[in-house]
């Protein structure tokens, strides 16, 4: 069974003449285990797919279900406490807090969401040492490189045990070298450790990394690019190539 199953997302911001089409029937599956990157030009509707298979954003047609759940279904509290347990985020610019460490950091969700602040610490370290920080756990944000500060942030979002983790432009702030290493751990987190990754990029290479390339245009996938068969395709199976499927 998918982990996430969207079936005729839309999203649409304003009504009459000043209604936008964010997001227009968008159906989509991401298997456990998968990772899959998101890709098209700037305000084709990325970021806002993002938010609705995370939950943040409720849409205006279609639905969403993330491990065999609707989220159409669920009360607000309902959702709020399957983000804090079932999903992680990770962020372009990292959203760490400055005055904590990264142990501190990357125990916030489990403390939000009431657990043992011994066994929280002690699931932080764990997940620190897992992401190659075990030397940097009393560091705080302004003490690491960007590369680091960003697994601190993956840290954080594995510290719930999710099973999704969801990644909006997580190398967008990085330099070459330390993306390429993030994009690298992100696809960790997907084959070792067994998440289902979603990733929002700009960047081809970044892409590259993932199992699977979702293009989107004017809110809808154009086209998919599964990397481990070495295919492009339309929606209607048509074979594309590669330049092609980067030209969206």
């Amino acid at each position: 069974m998918a982990l996430i199953q969207a079936e005729n997302l839309t999203k649409v911001y304003g009504t009459g003449d000043t209604a936008v089409v964010a997001l227009d029937h968008v159906n989509l599956t991401v298997n456990p285990g998968e990772f899959v990157a998101v890709m098209g030009p700037s305000g084709c509707g990325k970021s806002t797919l993002l938010h609705l298979l995370g939950g943040l954003d409720r849409p205006s047609e279609g639905n969403v279900s993330i491990d065999g759940q609707p989220l159409a279904k669920m009360s607000d509290d309902a959702l709020s406490q399957l983000r804090r347990r079932k999903i992680g985020y990770v962020f372009q610019f990292f959203n760490l807090i400055p005055i904590l460490s990264s142990v501190e950091n990357a125990s916030l969700p489990l403390l939000l969401d009431g657990a043992n602040s011994a066994k929280t610490k002690q699931r932080a370290i764990e997940w620190l040492t897992k992401v190659g920080l075990e030397q940097r756990l009393a560091s705080r944000p302004d003490q690491l490189s960007a590369g680091q500060q960003q697994r601190v942030a993956i840290a954080r979002a594995l510290v719930t045990d999710p099973v999704l983790v969801l990644a909006d432009e997580p190398t967008g702030n990085l330099d070459t070298k330390s993306a390429d290493e993030i994009a690298a751990l992100l696809k960790q987190v997907a084959k070792t450790w067994g998440r289902s990754v979603l990733m929002v990029t700009h960047d081809p290479r970044i892409a590259a990394y993932a199992d699977r390339i979702v293009f989107l245009k004017d809110g809808k996938i154009v086209n998919e690019t599964h990397l481990a068969n070495g295919g492009a395709r339309e929606p209607d199976g048509r074979k594309v190539s590669p330049a092609t499927a980067l030209a969206v």
